[in-house]
């Protein structure tokens, strides 16, 4: 046997030497904080990032992925880590591309803390509760279909169960204070500006006597937005994760872009058609109830009925009335009218609330506004509304926020087809389109350089999310033009911070 040990030794001292390399590349890890980017990446929506500080696992988003079907199939598929090993989630807001996939996440094993701002309390709850119905009815529609022609059926990708066992982990915190929300990492929600309840995310990870700062910029709203208040300040971080959705372009003037929506209301009048302005229900709407009774205030509101038909879109207003403390608006009138009810602030506007009162909505063939969702006409009984009146000459549709690669809303604004197929039937596109940047909830290019601009002292190293390849590579060239150390991540890229 000992004849044997020089042969034997070189494998021996190769797999020692491989142990060896093991152990010390997993202490290194863990003594590593690393983040994954899992969504959000050279597109808009999926919002989904892997915080891994070798102690604890946390998730900033989890959010649908929206626009082609190829693009929501991505909903579907494994996370690529396992829910139940995740320590909490941490919530930037309550947009579905933010927020769309928690269920999947709880019905997966998920079982840790998440934690929102207290406005984003209730509408995590409306938005997910009205998105496991949808997801119900449409599942039920497809398996139909698929019974039929003898196809396996489908299941959808959480239901309301899923909801309800989501909704007993939410863990609200104030806005501006700091909570230790693990053993040494401490984490402190900031005004966004984007939607109620939006959030900037601040998380301060103290680790072998070093503190790390990661600043999330979530949706970074904009400061033209009429009822909430400005993006908060921050100056301070070794990384910042900053959305770049409206990234290759500034918004029009909001002057002029009030200009513009006055004529087209005007020119809709005199030619007797309708309005029709797709919206998402969180944010959008209530802001552009704001303008349009503004505008009515000064006499340039020609049509007498205002249809706001969506059901979240009404509960989400009640709960924006619930929160005028919340807003950013020099106008007593308002906040005391708004606080009593929307109606009240736009004389003329009418809840739909049923869908017989939404049908009856579609035998009107002029002389109406109609406000419906959803925002980038992928669902909703937006849908029916363009199917009686994308093909009238006389009718004007309003997009008034981002229309993602793939989406119904994207294909109708672009103008390269001459018709599209919507609810099953050909429609032709004839309606005058019209896009009103400056009523974005997003920031603008010079916005986000601006808000950036203020991480003086320490310039972090930023990466761009959520935009589009084309609209994070523009912002990228602005910020090294500036001689900012600045990346696009593609999914599943990881980062040590």
């Amino acid at each position: 046997m000992t004849g044997l040990f020089p042969l034997l030794l070189p494998g021996v001292l190769r797999g020692r030497e491989k142990q060896n390399n093991e152990r010390v590349q997993h202490n290194l890890d863990n003594a590593m904080t690393h983040l994954t980017f899992l969504g959000a990446t050279g597109q808009v929506t999926g919002s989904c990032y892997l915080l891994d500080t070798g102690a604890f696992r946390l998730l900033l988003d989890c959010g649908q992925f929206q626009g082609s079907k190829e693009t929501e199939k991505q909903n579907f598929a494994d996370f690529g880590f396992n829910p139940a090993d995740i320590d909490a989630v941490i919530l930037s807001h309550a947009h579905l591309d933010h927020c769309g996939r928690l269920p999947k996440l709880v019905k997966e094993g998920f079982k840790g803390p998440v934690y929102l701002t207290q406005a984003s309390f209730a509408l995590v709850e409306l938005m997910l509760r009205d998105a496991a119905n949808l997801q119900l009815r449409d599942t039920e529609w497809e398996n139909k279909r698929r019974e039929r022609a003898g196809k396996k059926l489908l299941e959808p990708l959480f239901t309301l169960d899923d909801v309800e066992k989501l909704m007993v982990l939410r863990s609200p915190l104030a806005y501006d204070e700091e909570t230790e929300i693990l053993p040494g990492i401490g984490l402190s929600f900031h005004e966004a500006g984007h939607i109620l309840g939006s959030a900037i995310v601040r998380l301060r990870i103290n680790k072998d006597g070093r503190t790390r700062t990661l600043v999330f910029s979530g949706d970074l709203g904009n400061p033209e937005s009429p009822l909430l208040r400005d993006p908060a300040v921050l100056t301070e971080a070794d990384v910042l994760l900053l959305e770049s959705t409206y990234g290759d372009r500034d918004h029009k003037p909001l002057s002029n872009t009030l200009d513009e929506l006055r004529d087209t209301l005007r020119e809709a009048d005199r030619s007797g058609g309708n309005v029709i302005i797709p919206a998402f229900a969180v944010g959008r709407t209530q802001d552009l109830i704001y303008w349009l009774g503004k505008i009515k205030r000064q006499g340039g509101l020609p049509q007498q009925q205002i249809y706001l038909d969506s059901p979240m879109a009404i509960s989400a207003s009640k709960i924006y009335a619930e929160h005028v403390h919340l807003f950013n608006i020099d106008d007593p009138e308002f906040t005391r009218i708004a606080s009593t009810g929307w109606e009240a602030w736009l004389p003329g506007l009418i809840f739909s609330e049923t869908p017989e009162e939404s049908m009856a909505i579609n035998r009107i063939a002029g002389g109406v506004i109609i406000i419906a969702g959803s925002g980038m006409c992928t669902g909703g009984r937006i849908r029916h509304h363009l199917k009686y009146n994308l093909w009238r000459r006389n009718a004007h549709i309003i997009f008034s926020g981002y229309q993602a690669e793939g989406t119904l809303g994207r294909i109708i604004v672009d103008g390269k087809r001459t018709y599209v197929k919507i609810l099953g039937a050909e429609i032709n596109m004839a309606a005058q389109v019209h896009t009103l940047g400056a009523l974005s909830a997003h920031a603008d290019q010079s916005q986000l350089l601006k808000w950036a601009n203020h991480f003086k002292s320490s310039r972090p190293r930023v990466y761009l999310i959520h935009g589009e390849k084309s609209a994070a590579l523009s912002l990228q060239t602005c910020f090294r033009r500036m001689g900012w150390n600045v990346d696009v991540p593609k999914e599943g890229d990881r980062i040590t911070l």
